[in-house]
């Protein structure tokens, strides 16, 4: 590294831990903000906007041979400013360009590579750009030098192709009058999941093949509310498979982001926050709706994964792990024969052979991914070898942001994890998070996106709110503490202040005002994460049921109704949403226990049903205090002084009183434990 490398350009004193890794590229960065927009009015110049993650593949691959060869550095320093965006902490400039991208384009990905004027206006888009032209793809070097020949001769003809697609963008999808019968979308969500899924392996792509857990979460629900065994039959396929397939990391626990081939074996090795909550989210529903003991194992798996190597020390969760380390993809996760012929014995080798697919020829680049051929069960003494050797290699980088967002997710994932395996350790550290994040990732009510250590917090969006809200929610129900539920409400009540416009009758990303892109972005299919839109409706759905309050009641059913057109269009690409609706076609319970908070029988028989699968059922706990009869006045006259009382109310209509736990879990009809 020469003296020009080792001075650090202006990503040096930013948060994200993305934005320092470019910090000694010779490419004169900048981060997204008003110093490199005037820089470039002022010089005349072009913007090169490169937008990525810290646990990106083909980021990395671009970095080491663009940004960190001086050739293109030289390009890019000379003709253009250049401007370093990380998506995690920016996913409303993510989700602007990435629409660019797809427009002019037909396809998106990361990283992403737009050029574009001093007023943010997009003229080129693209993803990876190998530095030099080679078969058939023009090279990032020519492809800047062509640039900027345009932008000295011929501006007009390079630019003329931005104002359409901004005129594209800007224009709001309208909202057809017909109306939608929720019923009918549901099941034509479930059908659109029924032709797609795939019967040998499980999911519902070929290759490569993502994991999606909400269509798992959906599926769950539609057995429930139909009593389909096919759609029952889909999920515990396509968990049972992604488990036994490479994507889950049999040694260490966890999953990784997905899987390049239609079978799960090799994975992209990278492991996100957000996936893993939704994996645990959904392992945890699925045991809690058959009893299945195989997922319990699981349940633990991810969960020991997330809290021994993604927790902070101030219990906030962080990011991502990275997919290479040494340089290498995978490097840290595979084996060798050699390696394995070394830390195991001639039986405990062969035990590997037969159940874990090990062979010396190997099933990824001559190394060996672990995956269950067998009995993954009779081998925990090994992995548990493995995992003491692969523990003294180079880990892959770590990106410890901690974005509220991805920790809500993880908060309601490990609560209900807590809820449905009776360990309340997972609470307990649900609740650590919730704690940590109240006290440094608020400010005057409103919420920061990210918080890291030693920086400024950045803005929150939509999904934070949404995400977190919905975490409250969970840790309230997993410990029957008002004040969680008091909060989501206020941060629900701030939401919708925020985030929702009644003249375009819909959710933006982006808070009101905000006016730093072209395009005010919207944030709304269910992609790789649920949206911060169906994330949302999610919330207020869950306060109304719980609380009644009647403003959040009127707010939902509008939320409900401006969506059902959009989701309408692609109901495959709403299915967390469609979630939301069920309780439009299947009939509601609510089951309310009454007793002192201290009561152990009561807690008992409380936490009893919180094992359940209840996606139609509200449960509350009501203490009678003053702090109860604030969040649930329809409640307040109900009598709390008696030991135990429990009410069961369905379709608007309660029955009789019940005074006794044993008789309330038989006419719940459930097994006594």
């Amino acid at each position: 590294m020469d003296e020009k490398q080792q001075t650090p350009n202006n990503l040096i004193h930013e948060a994200s831990p993305y934005l320092v890794q470019h910090a000694y590229n010779p490419v004169d960065w900048y981060p997204w903000g008003d110093e490199a927009f005037a820089k470039a009015v002022a010089e005349d110049k072009p913007i090169f906007l490169s937008i990525g993650y810290s646990t990106c593949h083909w980021c990395h691959v671009m970095a080491h041979e663009s940004f960190e060869d001086e050739g293109a550095a030289a390009v890019l320093n000379a003709g253009f400013v250049s401007i370093k965006v990380d998506r995690e902490q920016r996913p409303d400039i993510d989700e602007v360009y990435m629409s660019v991208c797809q427009a002019m384009t037909g396809s998106g990905g990361w990283p992403l590579s737009i050029f574009m004027t001093a007023d943010k206006k997009p003229f080129f888009a693209g993803t990876y750009l190998p530095t030099q032209s080679a078969y058939g793809r023009v090279g990032f070097i020519e492809l800047c030098t062509n640039i900027l020949r345009l932008w000295d001769d011929d501006r007009q003809s390079l630019l003329k192709n931005s104002a359409a697609i901004i005129d594209h963008l800007s224009k709001q999808r309208t909202q057809s009058g017909a109306p939608v019968d929720t019923e009918v979308l549901i099941n034509r969500g479930y059908s659109n999941l029924k032709g797609s899924f795939d019967s040998t392996y499980g999911g519902f792509s070929q290759s490569p093949k993502f994991p999606s857990p909400h269509n798992i979460l959906f599926l769950l629900q539609y057995s429930k509310a139909k009593g389909d065994a096919a759609a029952l039959h889909m999920a515990e396929h396509t968990l049972v498979q992604m488990y036994r397939g490479g994507i889950y990391d049999h040694i260490g626990g966890g999953f990784s982001r997905y899987s390049t081939d239609g079978e799960w074996l090799v994975p992209h090795f990278e492991k996100m926050l957000y996936d893993n909550a939704m994996h645990l989210l959904a392992y945890s529903e699925a045991f809690s709706l058959t009893k299945n003991q195989v997922y319990k194992p699981i349940i633990d798996g991810i969960a020991t994964y997330v809290l021994r190597d993604m927790r902070s020390s101030s219990g906030g969760f962080y990011s991502a792990e990275d997919a290479d380390s040494e340089g290498e993809e995978g490097r840290f996760y595979v084996f060798g024969y050699d390696e394995l012929e070394a830390a195991l014995s001639l039986d405990e080798l062969r035990l590997l052979e037969q159940n874990f697919g090990v062979s010396r020829q190997g099933n990824f680049e001559g190394t060996n991914i672990l995956h269950i051929m067998g009995r993954g069960d009779d081998c925990g003494a090994i992995l548990q070898k493995l995992y003491d050797v692969r523990d003294k290699r180079i880990r892959p980088f770590k990106d410890t942001k901690i974005s509220i967002s991805w920790n809500g997710l993880m908060i309601e994932a490990l609560c209900r994890a807590g809820e449905v395996t009776g360990n309340r350790d997972y609470i307990d550290s649900a609740k650590k998070a919730v704690d940590f994040i109240l006290e440094k990732a608020r400010e005057n009510g409103e919420l920061f996106g990210i918080h890291k250590d030693g920086a400024q917090p950045t803005k929150a969006f939509l999904a934070d709110y949404a995400n977190f809200a919905n975490g409250l929610i969970a840790l309230y129900l997993a410990t029957t503490e008002l004040a969680y539920l008091k909060e989501a409400k206020s941060l629900a009540v701030h939401m919708v202040s925020l985030f929702w416009e009644d003249e375009q009758n819909r959710f933006y990303m982006t808070r009101k005002g905000d006016k730093e892109l072209f395009v005010r972005p919207k944030d709304e299919y269910d992609g790789a994460m649920p949206s911060g839109t169906s994330c949302a409706i999610r919330c207020l759905g869950s306060l109304v049921k719980l609380t009644g309050d009647a403003d959040l009641s009127g707010m939902f059913d509008k939320a409900v109704a401006a969506f059902l057109s959009t989701a309408a269009s692609i109901p495959s690409a709403f299915v967390h949403f469609l979630s939301s609706l069920f309780d439009n076609t299947v009939v509601h319970r609510q089951v309310i226990i009454t007793a002192n908070k201290d009561n152990d029988e009561a807690r008992s028989v409380y936490n009893r049903l919180l094992k359940e699968y209840r996606p139609f059922t509200t449960l509350i706990f009501y203490d009678g205090s003053a702090q109860a009869k604030a969040i649930f006045p329809e409640l307040s006259r109900y009598d709390a002084s008696k030991p135990f009382a429990a009410y069961v109310c369905e379709n608007f209509a309660c029955q009789s009183p019940i005074y006794s736990p044993v008789e309330l879990i038989k006419q719940l009809g459930l097994a006594a434990e």
